[in-house]
């Protein structure tokens, strides 16, 4: 069994908003999703970005003219990944607190994370879960790039290195969360992924990414903490059903007639008590977000859900095992775009509870 957790249908969101202060963000996030409340992000905070935000503790890790990148050619590099290795074991065989390593996330690249924590202890209500996020490492390790402008994805030294690194910024968090007592989500982000048997990864094979994938999702597990993966725009499935992780978040309003292309592994996934994040709620076509309603988007939902029940999985075991979503972070889009999404999340999350 993946997990015990069951949402049975609860919003969530996928984890940014376009406002320029985490208070406000925070106060959002509670009034539309306070049971699972999430940490949010913010991009107009450059140092929020998928790979600045986490990249800080990786050995050779440079910056110049406000770019990031690993410079493996300095002199200093093979004792600074000697270190990173050696706080890696301690970390791991108990002989250090992870609380104090270089895998703790700080306020100067993940304020929003603070906040979040801040407002939690002092919320009123009790959460069903609470969320966490944190760059995919196949997404990380093609975005953060050498002193060549070559992924460090495609160095096995430095991908190893990198995996680790995401996998102990996700313990990181669940370490922390799990002080509310209650169930702590930890997604991995992977937009590159979409990209995964094209030609700009023609190298790449489904073994490197499954051993990525054990690494994190085995780190979140040992933490205690239930592993979702998080893709909003179409990809090679199976590469996230047959994995070990509890959660598979999917753009369900553009995609969902390739994800359900496959049809085994989808039924699998479901049998074994995994559970689908629909990002019912559109975010990234404009004209979509104005044209439809929470009725609309309920309708889609219920036939998207029927399709599955087809398979042999029974609604009832679909609502328990449902997140409901926007397809991809809010960011992007204007405040009032944003805001638009957040209340249809909650209202679809509503009617698909209630009915």
């Amino acid at each position: 069994m993946k997990t015990d957790f069951r949402p049975g249908g609860l919003p969530a969101w996928i984890g940014s908003l376009p406002v320029r202060d985490h208070d406000e963000a925070v106060r959002l996030m509670l009034e539309y999703t306070p049971e699972i409340p999430i940490w949010v992000q913010l991009p107009h905070f450059r140092a929020e970005g998928m790979v600045p935000q986490f990249a800080p503790g990786m050995p050779g890790l440079t910056e110049t003219g406000g770019k990031f990148f690993i410079d493996s050619g300095a002199e200093t590099f093979d004792h600074a990944m000697l270190g990173f290795f050696e706080d890696y074991m301690a970390v791991t065989h108990g002989h250090q607190s992870i609380a104090d390593s270089r895998f703790a996330l700080t306020v100067k690249e993940a304020p929003g994370f603070f906040t979040f924590m801040e407002a939690l202890d002092r919320f009123d209500g009790t959460p069903v879960a609470v969320k966490g996020q944190v760059t995919g490492p196949f997404t990380f390790g093609t975005g953060l790039v050498d002193q060549d402008g070559r992924a460090v994805f495609y160095d096995d030294q430095l991908r190893d290195a990198a995996v680790r690194l995401i996998a102990m910024k996700a313990r990181w968090q669940i370490h922390r969360l799990k002080k509310y007592g209650v169930p702590v989500i930890l997604f991995l982000d992977e937009p590159a992924l979409a990209g995964y048997g094209s030609s700009a990864y023609i190298s790449v094979s489904r073994a490197d990414i499954d051993a990525c994938f054990a690494e994190v999702i085995d780190a979140i597990h040992a933490e205690g903490g239930v592993a979702g993966v998080h893709v909003c725009a179409n990809a090679e499935w199976p590469l996230i059903l047959d994995s070990a992780a509890d959660i598979v978040s999917f753009d369900a309003y553009s995609y969902f007639d390739k994800f359900i292309l496959y049809r085994d592994e989808v039924r699998r996934f479901m049998e074994a008590g995994g559970i689908l994040a629909w990002g019912i709620i559109p975010t990234g076509d404009v004209g979509a977000i104005e044209k439809e309603t929470a009725e609309s988007l309920y309708e889609k939902w219920k036939a998207a859900a029927g399709q599955v029940e087809k398979l042999g999985v029974p609604m009832d075991r679909i609502v328990s095992q449902s997140l409901i979503t926007p397809s991809c972070g809010t960011g992007s889009l204007t405040l009032e775009q944003a805001g638009k999404v957040i209340r249809m999340n909650r209202e679809v999350s509503a009617r698909v509870r209630r009915e």
